[in-house]
């Protein structure tokens, strides 16, 4: 960003300075600012001033800050303010320091298996907590996808977010017929035809990213947009390990899964979607999920004639959110309200047929109907009788789940684990997923929530710092920031406190503060000084002055405790002060 840039050091709301330009969008820009009020960093989003004029985009823009702020989750970009003023309307989020999934994958090509999951899982977290508040996000890509410094993960740009309580139509308001928003690459195909959408549609565009960070490209590609959006209509997303061959058979099955074309055979939300990929990580030995991916899908150096220093071949052009014009011909065809007349028949005289059926050919077609619809009933009760569809009991209780289940003819055997996205006692997904067919006297595999893990923090006080660490990683849990401070009570080396205190419940892994004791309080040196000032200083560092001296008018000569020597802290400090 430069400085010519008319919005750098503009004061929004008089609050918030615009200080650099992040990144550019289709519908808003990024500024990385400052909270004048708070004094923090803040990223700033501001809504193209050409769209302030249209009030279906302002309010798509203020529909985003609104949804967002109800997500409270680790792993979504939060949403700290939202305002307007004459040269803005935006909103204040929490600055996230990193890179996005994008310049990871331009500069690596594609990510290990372990690497791929690692950024996959807390996406489908994000997205799995906003789908179980009734929103869909729409526009899942790399883009909008941050990775802090210290490796977090976090979900941004909800600009298409919609409430799935309302409207269900795949046309945004703000485009027309044949006109949709979004990326075309992560598109679902019931997107591409403007039909009822829902959460399946984030579902397919994780499917996607999944695809590129394990290969390091598309799936789809072509010279335009249309080219894309006929592929993502008319061909299956392949198997990555067709282009990554240590990719394997699991991790082909959930990309076929996500990316089905039709959102019916689609895992049902991305917390399914999020279970089947733990399921599949637990099921893949560490050789698999550490192999390096093919050199071929990493950037390649090229090295001019006589040049030393290697040129990274250019980055594709950035896919940003945009409106898109959807060709007719991939449109469904709108059927007509009647049927053309039926051509003329030929007139061509007919052979003589012999009397009986063939010259009834209607009762011949007859039969054949009766025929038919008796095989297709007597297959479908058979098929009835043996198989059942999976129903969906997602976000349903034990006796719930159980009880859908039985209305099916099926029955489920039930699992526990641990979800910090799904209430205690909610069912977080199925396997067999839901939709499919299976055999009635095969049990469905239904794994309920035991609310977020929450671990105790041990009581280390008094234990040497050492201990004090091999205890906490016994609860699960990991040393913080280390601190000290002197203690009357506890032994130099020791910890005195953590933080969080003892018992607190905690997420596995997260950080204690320890604070350690550097020992009793060391007596201050005070000789050189005058009576009163010594008498201070004593008094400032806990301990009692008591002077002493023919006439104390003088500078101090002496103490006891003599300077630097540990101390109770109440203590008495005898000082000497001389005649002069």
């Amino acid at each position: 960003m430069t400085l010519d840039d008319p919005l750098h050091g503009v004061l929004l709301d008089g609050r918030y300075r615009i200080e650099q330009r992040i990144a550019v969008g289709g519908m808003a820009t990024v500024y990385r600012g400052t909270d004048t009020r708070l004094d923090r960093a803040v990223a700033l989003k501001l809504m193209h001033p050409s769209l302030i004029g249209d009030a279906d985009f302002t309010a798509r823009f203020i529909r985003e800050a609104k949804a967002v702020a109800r997500l409270a989750h680790p792993n979504v970009v939060n949403v700290l303010d939202q305002g307007a003023d004459p040269r803005a309307v935006f909103m204040a989020m929490e600055y996230v320091p990193g890179r996005n999934l994008r310049d990871v994958l331009r500069d690596r090509g594609a990510l290990s298996v372990r690497a791929a999951l690692d950024v996959l899982e807390p996406v489908l977290a994000a997205l799995g907590a906003a789908h179980r508040a009734g929103l869909v996000h729409r526009d899942v890509k790399p883009e909008n996808v941050l990775i802090t410094d210290t490796g977090l993960v976090k979900v941004a740009d909800f600009g298409l977010v919609r409430v799935l309580a309302g409207a269900d139509s795949a046309v945004t308001s703000g485009t027309e017929a044949g006109q949709l928003l979004g990326t075309v690459s992560y598109l679902a195909p019931e997107q591409i035809r403007q039909e009822p959408t829902d959460q399946r549609v984030d579902v397919y565009a994780a499917g996607i990213l999944l695809f590129e960070m394990l290969t390091g490209g598309k799936p789809h590609t072509g010279e335009n947009a249309a080219q894309v959006m006929y592929l993502h209509l008319h061909e299956d997303v392949p198997p990555p390990s067709r282009t990554a061959p240590a990719v394997g058979p699991e991790l082909d099955a959930i990309v076929a899964a996500a990316t089905a074309r039709d959102p019916l055979a689609r895992p049902w939300d991305a917390v399914e979607l999020l279970a089947a990929v733990q399921r599949a990580r637990r099921s893949l030995p560490d050789a698999e999920l550490d192999a390096e991916p093919p050199a071929s899908n990493r950037p390649t150096p090229r090295y001019g004639p006589g040049e030393a220093t290697a040129v990274l071949p250019p980055a594709p052009p950035l896919e940003r959110t945009s409106v898109l014009e959807v060709p007719p011909e991939l449109l469904p065809p709108v059927r007509p309200a009647a049927e053309d007349d039926a051509p003329a028949r030929s007139r061509r005289p007919r052979r003589a047929r012999r009397p009986g059926f063939g010259r009834h050919p209607a009762v011949w077609t007859a039969v054949l109907v009766v025929v038919l619809l008796v095989v297709g009933a007597v297959t479908y009760t058979l098929s009835n009788a043996v198989y059942a569809t999976v129903p969906s009991v997602l976000g349903q209780n034990r006796e719930q789940a159980s009880a859908t289940l039985d209305g099916q003819g099926l029955h489920g055997a039930f699992s526990e684990q641990f979800s910090e996205s799904v209430a205690a006692g909610q069912v977080i997904s199925t396997d067999p997923g839901v939709g499919i067919r299976v055999r009635k006297s095969d049990p469905v595999k239904v794994l309920l929530s035991r609310g977020p893990e929450r671990v105790g923090v041990p009581d280390v006080a008094g234990r040497p710092l050492a201990d004090a660490v091999k205890a906490l990683e016994g609860a699960r849990l990991v040393a913080g920031a280390t601190g000290e401070q002197f203690s009357d009570s506890v032994p130099k080396g020791s910890v005195i406190s953590t933080d969080p205190a003892a018992g607190g419940g905690l997420s596995p892994g997260t950080a204690v503060a320890l604070t350690v004791s550097k020992g009793m309080h060391l007596v201050p040196d005070v000789t050189g000084m005058g009576r009163d000032d010594a008498s201070k200083a004593l008094q400032d560092a806990g301990f009692v002055p008591q002077v002493s001296g023919l006439i104390p008018i003088g500078k101090v000569t002496g103490q006891s405790p003599a300077a630097n020597t540990p101390g109770k802290q109440g203590s008495t400090v005898t000082i000497t002060v001389s005649l002069f």
